[in-house]
């Protein structure tokens, strides 16, 4: 027996009191994402529910078991077989192959189940935003894998390869383009986000073409189709999809160099990949650049798919905070009760929620052009910050691998950069508003949303703000469009926020959120910082909390 573990003294050493997050239903603690699905399922919910529960059993099962596995025991790359040939075989974890296989099970982005889900009056596209939201609480590396680029290789191979091409295509994504079979090769030493400095050149080969390069960052190396950025012989950039085999069924050109040591993600192998002489695909009119415009449009919302992977890792966060805080006792009573902890456990919920508002309005509301960008920009970061507090809450444990809040805060700090820095974000919401004019629906929805005073004045602030930027010299608005972007995010969020306490389906916890919203973020503090405010219900804590976390 271990000395202090006894007696009085013995409730201190309770371990079993220390669950956090993993075995828990997913779906059954999280009556935000329950609302959500009543409200944009309509008729189908009841349909959808049964799937949802055993949804969330799974990702806060076996998935969630699994990932802590890979992130142990990370891809490894088998360079050459027994003769010395290039293989350039990735080797996935046991663990990987269980989880990935668990997922593809009971897949809701598959074109059988959307198929099931329209016949009964449920929205596919919300269900399959449902279903990343949670496997991207479990592992934001597996979601990569299953997701890279998969939407954009059929989209564009079916527009533009070759008819036996597209065929294999077709084979390869039989279960849809979330299962992992893609991989997007875009980045090079020279960086990822200046077109001009692609080194990789494609030669013409009859009706296909020939790349020789060198990519830097190629996300999921263990895919079967990638598409390949690469230099034209008159010099444009255009897209091609290269497969892992020939058409021959020899080889292709592709050799893996080696697998990144990253932070985080592990469970996503990352490869530095030559091209020599790879058979590829135009996936582009000719000289039309139409496959390059196509796939930005498709990079632009897969930056929603980023998204959700910082709001995954920033509701684990909030649940992990949540269950230590209860569990944890200082001063004589849980860390929950204690007024600072609280004011910390409250914002998390908020900025989850507001956060969570933002990336499934992509899926259920109008899909507005300026969106993407700045519902990144927010929820990104979002999943940085809240991993930090999360170890916070933890103390020293946090720090610790074998608790579960170390790997958060690692995985979390690849999304900023994943599908464009905050940087390359602005400018998209720079060439939105220029070359679009994609304000202006944008600001017409937050109009119809807003209910508030105080928002419908902000969403004229943020009218009046744009004109006046729109006015600057170009180096001054550009270095002026960070701040810009964070208030058209903050406004968005609030208005929604609002909108979804006009629903009536949670006895107005929805309008307490928005209210503690709009205070942190459109209301001037004043010289005192907002010290002097007056202090909310003593309620509230517990509304917010019961309404976002149920661990019963």
């Amino acid at each position: 027996m271990e000395p202090f573990d006894h007696g009085d003294r013995g409730d201190r050493y309770a371990t079993e009191r220390y669950q956090g997050a993993a075995g828990r239903n997913w779906w059954r603690c999280d009556p935000t994402l329950r609302l959500l699905m009543r409200r944009y399922l309509g008729d189908g919910f009841a349909w959808a529910q049964p799937h949802l529960d055993r949804l969330g059993e799974l990702t806060g099962g076996l998935v969630a078991q699994c990932a802590e596995e890979s992130d142990r025991n990370p891809p490894r790359l088998e360079k050459y077989d027994k003769w010395g040939r290039d293989i350039s075989q990735v080797v996935m974890p046991p663990s990987f192959h269980a989880a990935r296989e668990a997922l593809m099970a009971d897949n809701f982005t598959s074109p059988a189940f959307a198929e099931q889900a329209r016949a009964n009056g449920a929205d596919p596209a919300v269900l399959g935003a449902a279903w990343t939201y949670l496997l991207d609480q479990a592992d934001i590396g597996m979601g990569c894998a299953l997701g890279t680029g998969g939407d954009m290789v059929v989209a564009l191979a079916e527009k533009h390869a070759p008819p036996d091409v597209r065929d294999r295509v077709r084979e390869i994504f039989a279960n849809g383009f979330y299962s992992g079979e893609a991989a997007q090769m875009f980045t090079e030493r020279s960086g990822g986000s200046d077109l001009a400095a692609l080194e990789t050149e494609a030669v013409p080969a009859g009706d296909a073409w020939l790349l020789s390069g060198f990519k830097w960052f190629a996300s999921n190396a263990n895919g079967s189709a990638f598409v390949v950025l690469a230099r034209l012989p008159e010099g444009a950039v255009a897209p091609f999809l290269v497969l892992w085999e020939r058409r021959d069924g020899s080889r292709n050109g592709v050799r893996i160099r080696r697998l990144k040591d990253k932070l985080g993600t592990r469970s996503v192998a990352a490869a530095e990949v030559e091209l020599t002489g790879a058979e590829a695909f135009l996936l582009a009119g000719t000289g039309s650049g139409s496959g390059l415009g196509t796939m930005m449009r498709l990079t632009n919302a897969s930056r929603l798919g980023v998204a959700m992977m910082g709001l995954g890792v920033a509701r684990r966060a909030l649940v992990e905070a949540v269950c230590y805080a209860g569990a944890r006792e200082a001063f004589g009573r849980p860390l929950a009760e204690q007024p600072l902890m609280r004011r910390k456990l409250a914002e998390l919920v908020v900025e989850v929620e507001a956060a969570q508002a933002l990336v499934f309005d992509w899926y259920a509301g109008p899909r507005l052009r300026l969106a993407p960008a700045l519902v990144k920009l927010r929820a990104a970061r979002l999943g940085v910050t809240a991993a930090s507090d999360a170890i916070e809450v933890h103390g020293g444990n946090g720090y610790i691998e074998q608790w579960p809040v170390a790997r958060l805060l690692r995985d979390a700090q690849v999304n900023p950069i994943w599908e464009g820095g905050d940087n390359i974000l602005c400018l998209d919401v720079r060439r939105a508003m220029v070359k679009e004019r994609a304000h202006l629906p944008f600001l017409d929805r937050l109009r119809a949303l807003a209910t508030s005073d105080l928002v419908r004045t902000r969403v004229e602030d943020l009218a009046k703000a744009i004109e006046a930027w729109s006015a600057l010299e170009h180096s001054v608005a550009e270095a002026r469009l960070y701040p810009l972007a964070q208030f058209m995010a903050d406004v968005y969020a609030a208005a929604l926020l609002e909108d979804q306490a006009t629903w009536g389906l949670d006895d107005g916890r929805k309008a307490l959120v928005a209210r503690r919203y709009a205070e942190s973020h459109l209301v001037d503090q004043g010289p005192l910082r907002g010290i002097d405010r007056p202090a909310g219900e003593p309620s509230d804590f517990d509304t917010l909390l019961s309404g976002a976390v149920t661990l019963s």
